[in-house]
């Protein structure tokens, strides 16, 4: 066993892509909390589809595989973060809409070309054992923007969270943190292409919040447990990769999938052994008041004391 875990860090490669590994399973568990909490599940993928006609064509001008993504990403978020302003529309609805024509897009630009290369076949399915030191030192600067613009916006991220009309209300820039929110989404997922790919990049922002959802009702805490299996879920893929010589990225999906599943069936409060000793309970929501108040913005409606949200 000790042989397994230390063999790995005698290799320069794997010594990298065990510090890429960790960072952006860390920032997506501290990303991915806002994005369970507020039902964006969908945004995620159709952002990382939408990063797709970016690299087609950075692939096709022999550019920057990522640089295209991320501007063809970050288009994309600014401009779903403007339509959806319609309240017309549901934000599902104009995230579909998007979602759909980018990846489009994306099709027709690949199908200019008449072969596929390494490069843009990694881009999808992920090479992390591939990255160089530039690219430790670039996930790196990216995820510490990442973590601190939301922690210093964390109140005003909540209190959007819960509930848009409140926020609204009390005078919080609703459309300029759904824009901020959409941007850091974006980039997240466009770091952690190398990790896991575009194909399986949804499960390492999604999989480690909504593992720690199960586990407690308090953001504070929800977020360091995401950060924290997001980080051992990309750590346990590698060595899973490693030793049974299997596909890095699906390795670390299907290890954090497997921490889902043992969490789904054994947490101690909301998991399927608790529910069954319990018997049938009445479906809670997520209050305002299973928050710490500190959480959110002062100007937020309060009840003696308690921060309220409208119902």
């Amino acid at each position: 066993m000790t042989e397994l875990l230390l063999d790995p860090w005698h290799l320069p490669f794997m010594q990298r892509a065990f510090a890429v590994s960790a960072i952006v399973g860390l920032v997506c568990g501290v990303v991915g909390v806002f994005v369970v909490l507020r039902g964006m599940a969908f945004i995620g993928d159709a952002v990382a589809h939408s990063a797709f006609p970016g690299v087609a064509l950075a692939y096709a001008l022999e550019g920057n595989l990522l640089l295209g993504g991320a501007a063809a990403g970050i288009t994309t978020a600014v401009l779903i973060a403007f339509v959806s302003q319609n309240r017309r529309l549901k934000e599902d609805t104009v995230i579909g809409v998007f979602f759909a024509f980018a990846f489009g897009l994306g099709i027709v630009l690949v199908s200019t070309r008449d072969s596929w290369t390494t490069d843009l076949s990694s881009f999808l399915f992920g090479q992390v054992l591939a990255v160089g030191p530039e690219d430790v030192w670039t996930v790196a600067g990216l995820g510490a923007v990442v973590v601190t613009l939301v922690l210093l916006l964390c109140k005003e991220l909540v209190a959007v969270t819960l509930d848009r009309e409140t926020a609204r209300a009390a005078g919080l820039p609703v459309f300029g943190l759904d824009l901020l929110l959409y941007v850091v989404v974006t980039t997240t997922i466009v770091m952690s292409l190398e990790a896991v790919g575009n194909v399986l990049v949804l499960a390492l922002l999604i999989t480690p919040a909504a593992t720690a959802r199960l586990l407690t009702d308090r953001l504070g805490v929800m977020t360091l447990l995401a950060s924290g299996i997001g980080c051992a879920g990309a750590l346990g893929g590698l060595y899973v990769s490693y030793a049974y010589d299997l596909a890095a990225g699906g390795s670390v999906v299907v290890v954090l999938t497997g921490l889902f599943a043992l969490t789904w069936c054994l947490a101690p409060r909301h998991g399927l052994r608790a529910r069954a000793r319990r018997g049938p309970s009445r479906k809670r929501a997520f209050p305002a008041d299973c928050l710490h108040d500190d959480l959110l913005p002062e100007s937020w409606p309060r009840v003696g004391g308690r921060a309220v949200r409208r119902d």
